[in-house]
């Protein structure tokens, strides 16, 4: 799941999202932030892929599934797993359901900034070219919704073409910036690099001494979690009355269900319901697709998505004055993960972190749709807690304070009029999503690890999920994100004896 919800202590069941009214988490007292998916790190296993007969015998014994008969299930209604929806529906004549153990916007995404960003991306990776298609998709679609009239795309998306600053400040972080903005420029991306009295000319609130500067890449754009998972629900609802979409929230996936005699994957039992999927089924969990895939082919199938939670807060300051931007801000630091103490001490790599549990806390600032100040952002891994820790909320204060001097001079009390946001980002260990088929599996496809950059590479990655099971050329190249140029899968030969039929 992407996105968040907002609860309090003494309502944790969330309601159904309908719009960006619930666009806040706003946290108690307690600073203990609940949600849906609770039950995903620590309550009752998922159960393992079945036999149709195990299933139905299951169904029977619960008196209440319901079966239901679609071309593509899709696992997952975070931004990724709705816009593959959305593609599939705006691009196919393909039916869709979608299943989810929560509801859209109870996840990472939500719990982000928006960023639709080139400027912290570095050409000739492997991401480089999904980035570029999925923001090529973004622009395409705000320029549709502004051609709707009734607000455009930034009443109907959150769409702002903010441009977004990396700066340094010291020289070698200037160094890096120059570098760059060079390849950046050569890529054929706007960039302008900035010394520090041309960036004191753009942001004067924003403090990075003589020897910083900034890259300017003055395209990027930001957008709202919340609207843009609403208009793409108001996109798929609108193909429910052809029988062509149906949804199914607050209804965790248990198991995958085969058939008796062809051993194919034919469906997806969830709490309530059987999903029947005539061409293919898509886990989109996010940073529960290892546990979820675990326990949906195990002991037939040993693959492991090494894809964990990173958690993340984000501190919310409402209709905060004493600092004005007009860009969207972000540290050169950002980049490269710097591992930091909880007093923003730089003391390791990031090939430490995951050792040594370190936190990461990296400046970011961004000005919301409301005119709310955002600032970001940390990185750590502990699971999947929902606990608010203060003191990575205080360090994060701390932070933005070193770059913005006007708030050294605000007493910051954390329970008055704050928001913090915490969210899972799923975490690949070499840093890009995976996207592929199953092996031995031929008609369930996985799209996860995508960390922080869900929003960003959301349509890009629709766009080719609808390809790969529609059997066409990728307008990116699929090998970079793929399960066997990357994971060792053992198929046991009882499984290979019991799903002849599967391979491709």
């Amino acid at each position: 799941m992407d996105a968040t919800m907002a609860f309090t202590s003494g309502s944790p069941t969330p309601t159904r999202f309908y719009s960006s009214a619930l666009l806040s988490l706003r946290t108690p007292k307690s600073l203990s932030v609940y949600g849906p998916w609770r039950w995903r790190g620590r309550g009752r296993p998922l159960l393992a892929l079945r036999h149709r007969s195990q299933a139905q015998a299951a169904a029977a014994a619960a008196g209440a599934a319901e079966a239901s008969h679609h071309d593509v299930v899709v696992v997952g209604a975070g931004i990724v797993g709705l816009a593959i929806a959305r593609h599939l529906l705006l691009h196919t004549s393909l039916s869709v359901a979608i299943a989810d153990a929560a509801v859209p916007c109870s996840g990472a995404t939500g719990a982000g900034q928006g960023y639709i960003w080139m400027s912290h991306r570095t050409p000739g990776t492997d991401t480089w070219e999904l980035a570029l298609r999925s923001k090529q998709l973004w622009e395409e679609l705000a320029t549709e919704v502004d051609g709707q009239g009734g607000g455009g795309a930034r009443e109907k998306l959150g769409w702002m073409r903010t441009g977004s600053l990396l700066v340094g400040r010291s020289s070698e972080e200037l160094g890096t910036l120059d570098e760059r903005t060079k390849a950046l420029s050569q890529a054929g991306i706007h960039a302008e690099f900035l010394s520090a009295s041309s960036l004191h000319a753009l942001e004067p609130a924003l403090s990075v001494g003589k020897d910083g500067g900034a890259m300017f890449l003055p395209q990027d754009c930001q957008i709202d979690a919340f609207q843009a998972v609403s208009l793409i629900e108001k996109t798929n609802n609108s193909y429910s009355s052809e029988g062509r979409y149906r949804e199914f929230y607050n209804d965790p996936a248990m198991s995958l269900i085969r058939s008796d005699v062809t051993g194919k994957v034919e469906a997806v039992q969830t709490s309530r319901n059987i999903l029947y999927g005539r061409k293919a089924f898509v886990i989109a969990s996010g940073a529960w697709t290892r546990s979820l895939l675990h326990s949906f082919v195990e002991p037939a199938l040993t693959l492991d998505i090494p894809v964990k939670p990173r958690k993340g807060h984000l501190l919310v300051l409402e209709k905060f004055d004493k600092v004005k931007l007009n860009h969207a801000l972000m540290e050169v630091g950002y980049v490269d993960h710097q591992i930091t103490k909880s007093n923003s001490t730089h003391i390791a790599s990031e090939s430490s972190e995951d050792e040594l549990g370190a936190l990461s806390v990296s400046m970011t600032a961004t000005l919301d749709t409301k005119g709310n100040l955002v600032l970001g952002s940390s990185r750590e891994f502990k699971g999947f807690s929902r606990e608010v820790d203060r003191s990575v909320v205080q360090c994060i204060w701390e932070r933005a304070g070193e770059f913005f001097p006007a708030m050294k001079n605000v007493s910051f009390d954390i329970d008055q009029n704050t928001q913090i946001r915490i969210g899972h980002r799923p975490y690949m260990p070499d840093g890009k999503p995976v996207i592929d088929f199953i092996p031995n599996l031929s008609n369930i496809l996985i799209a996860t690890g995508h960390e922080g950059s869900g929003l960003t590479l959301a349509l890009g990655t629709a766009e080719m999920v609808t390809d790969m099971i529609l059997g066409n050329p990728g307008k990116v190249s699929y090998s970079p994100f793929s399960i066997k140029r990357r994971f060792s899968v053992n198929f046991t030969s009882r499984a290979k004896d019991n799903a002849r039929g599967l391979a491709s």
